[in-house]
């Protein structure tokens, strides 16, 4: 552990010297890179430093206990020895806690996709439900949400919605989001009163930035065309819709709710390049599958992650096995708890793996 703190103090340094280095300081994407990566580092830098001067106390208090002739310098080297070994243990699981590989995608924006599953209209209602619970919860971490592109239904639900959320460690709080999610209650279109289980699925990615996907212009083909609303017809008079296939990958994105050409281009391209990031994450982690199951397993989209149970006013997270009732408060944005518990959760789970 000692040699991993002085690796990172190392390199908090280097950080450090590189912050004023001026050719660090003429690239805007090099200097907020090394900046995130030394803000990152800083707690665990401090705890070091605390925990060697602990340590050091600790040597003192021991030897003035050994030498000294005095049994009030004695009794008062007792007495900060306990303090001092206490506060000792407190910060070495504070630094092994910290030293948890941490996502480096932690701190970007993130790009949500929300598709209906089974259950018809039912299913696009729900994932009406899921927009806005999410956007409620964007809300009250002053986190800006912006539409990237919809498919509407008559009836005011979505057969998919993909949005960005822009703000400081957006992705750290989403990315458990990500799989299936089930629901279960009446829905408004069924006269006799039967409970209906319906579907959407989430898929949560970290937003891509020009350094870490390159998109070539000759792997790409755009086509545009007029946007369209619910049942298809049109809603705009010129060709702003924009539809762009990845060649390589055989990725298609289409963005259309902006008016503007150039902005739904541009969105497009946002998130092609978050999908891009993914898929070659995806790889990395399949590979790496064993070591890191638990990262794996939060961001499974294939699993049946949690059911919202509205007779029984009840939501459980089946990976956690924890169910919540109240499900009016969490549907209208009061995810907080239920996002915490996964965290520390999977958190758990990657200290008992390293420690074995």
């Amino acid at each position: 552990m000692l040699e991993k703190l002085r690796a990172i103090k190392d390199r908090h340094d280097q950080l450090t010297a590189l912050l004023s280095d001026a050719t660090v300081l003429a690239d805007h994407n090099l200097l907020r890179k090394h900046s995130k990566e030394r803000a990152r580092l800083d707690e665990i830098v401090q705890a070091y430093a605390e925990y060697e001067r602990v340590v050091s106390d600790v040597a003192d208090a021991k030897e003035l206990l050994e030498t000294s002739d005095d049994p009030e310098a004695k009794e008062f080297a007792r007495g900060e020895l306990d303090e001092l070994e206490k506060r000792e243990s407190e910060l070495e699981e504070q630094i092994k806690t910290l030293l948890i590989p941490r996502d480096p995608n932690d701190d970007k924006n993130t790009i949500v996709e929300i598709r209906a599953g089974t259950g018809g209209e039912e299913a696009a209602l729900f994932a009406s439900d899921l927009y806005r619970m999410y956007n409620r919860f964007a809300d009250t971490k002053g986190w800006k949400v912006d539409v990237m592109n919809s498919s509407p239904t008559a009836t005011g639900g979505f057969k998919e919605i993909i949005f960005m959320i822009e703000g400081d460690g957006a992705y750290s709080k989403f990315k458990y989001e990500s799989g299936v999610h089930r629901v279960q209650r009446v829905p408004a279109t069924e006269s006799q009163g039967r409970i209906h289980t319906s579907a959407a699925t989430v898929a949560v990615l970290p937003e891509a930035e020009d350094v870490d996907v390159d998109i070539r212009p000759d792997d790409i083909h755009v086509d545009v065309f007029r946007s369209s609303g619910p049942g298809g017809q049109s809603v705009n008079t010129t060709d702003s819709a924009v539809r762009i296939t990845h060649h390589p990958s055989g990725l298609v994105v289409t963005c259309q709710d902006e008016k503007s050409q150039h902005k739904n281009k541009a969105k497009a391209l946002k998130v092609l390049r978050a999908r891009l990031f993914d898929l070659a994450r995806a790889e990395q982690e399949k590979e790496m599958a064993e070591a890191r199951r638990s990262q794996v397993s939060t961001g499974d989209r294939s699993a049946k992650i949690r059911t919202y149970n509205f007779p029984q006013s009840r939501v459980t997270d089946h990976r956690i096995g924890v169910s919540i009732h109240g499900i009016e408060q969490i549907m209208d944005g009061g995810i907080e708890d239920l996002i915490d518990a996964l965290a520390t959760h999977f958190q758990a789970e990657q200290i008992a793996n390293s420690s074995q």
